[in-house]
């Protein structure tokens, strides 16, 4: 598998990265262990987790879940050294009763955001100790905050993020579902008083185009790839690239709940067209769209693999290998 360096830091990781989200809940141990095996032995380093992954799968988890996976991985396999590791805090619901609704199987999502953990220095610090304790580790290699909280004064929370990266608990900073003007405020104050610069940015990213005079802070917009060109010592990280599979199945995009983020009417031609190319260069559609993403260069980006199966992590390890002739690219990018 082929690495691609973190900014400008020489930190080299898997282009690919294994999304850990649904481990310990949709995914069962058993599976989620199996694929973290595999993962290393196709060459994969880079896992992403977070802690509060995943509380929404049903009422009978916290959020403990996925962290507490990796950390029985690495007490069975003493692979630590061998995973770059990245996992996250701020967005933790602080309290979980009545977030379920009576005879619902779906969360009250504007009740669970509104308790949010946030990003105060007490409180991350206790959200990277509860990390690393369900890890069963004394560092991450990068530590986000997870969701961008404008209620703490931002200097409070990055000179607590930097007191990690000084205590040898984090090696990298990174930050997540923000604004690119805030993003280059988080970057600039953090330099301007000599603390950690975060170098890494993790926002949805996919091959369609963002409905137009959409107000979300999570999906990447030409505005935030416009300052990734100019700013190289910041990587992005594309989460859901692949609209959890459904570039493969028409129906299953047809009733996807993120449709309304991509309703734009030149969408209908860019799936007929990842369809036809996918078709040409002999792979999934999925598979299509995820080397797609790694073969960006302006700016360079990776795509993480978030699976629910081990039938789809099967599939979407294989996109590493997908080789995307020079004209496919460029038909790609055409598209209107």
């Amino acid at each position: 598998m082929r690495t691609l360096e973190i900014g400008r830091t020489g930190e080299k990781v898997s282009e690919l990265a294994l999304g850990a989200m649904l481990f310990g809940t949709t995914t069962d141990e058993a599976t989620a262990q199996r694929m973290l095996d595999h993962f290393l032995a196709a060459g994969g380093t880079h896992v992403d987790t977070a802690n509060c992954y995943s509380w929404w799968s049903g009422p009978q988890y916290t959020g403990d879940e996925s962290e507490e996976v990796l950390g029985r991985w690495f007490a069975r396999t003493g692979r630590r050294d061998d995973v770059f590791l990245a996992t996250k805090g701020s967005a933790r619901i602080r309290d979980l009763d009545g977030v379920w609704r009576d005879g619902s199987d779906e969360p009250d999502s504007a009740l669970a955001q509104s308790r949010y953990e946030g990003a105060g220095a007490q409180t991350l610090r206790d959200a990277l100790e509860g990390s690393l304790r369900r890890l069963q580790t004394d560092h991450v290699e990068l530590y986000y905050v997870h969701v961008d909280d404008r209620s703490t004064p931002l200097e409070e929370t990055l000179e607590v993020l930097h007191s990690f990266v000084v205590e040898g608990k984090v090696r990298h900073l990174g930050w997540s579902n923000v604004r690119a003007w805030r993003l280059e405020r988080v970057r600039a104050t953090a330099a301007a008083n000599g603390w950690t610069v975060p170098v890494a940015l993790q926002q949805q990213h996919t091959y369609l185009h963002r409905t137009a005079g959409l107000d979300h802070a999570s999906i990447v917009d030409d505005e935030q790839l416009d300052y990734l060109r100019a700013n190289d010592d910041v990587t992005l990280f594309a989460y859901t690239p692949t609209l959890r599979g459904s570039y493969d199945d028409d129906a299953k995009w047809a009733t996807n709940w993120q449709h309304r983020f991509f309703d734009a009417p030149a969408n209908a031609a860019r799936r007929a067209l990842v369809h036809e190319l996918a078709a040409e260069v002999g792979c999934t559609p999925n598979q299509l769209v995820l080397a797609w993403i790694l073969a960006q260069r302006a700016p360079r980006m990776s795509a993480i693999t978030g699976v629910r199966t081990w039938e789809q992590y099967e599939q979407n390890i294989r996109a590493a290998d997908v080789e995307l002739p020079a004209d496919v690219l460029e038909r790609l990018d055409a598209q209107p």
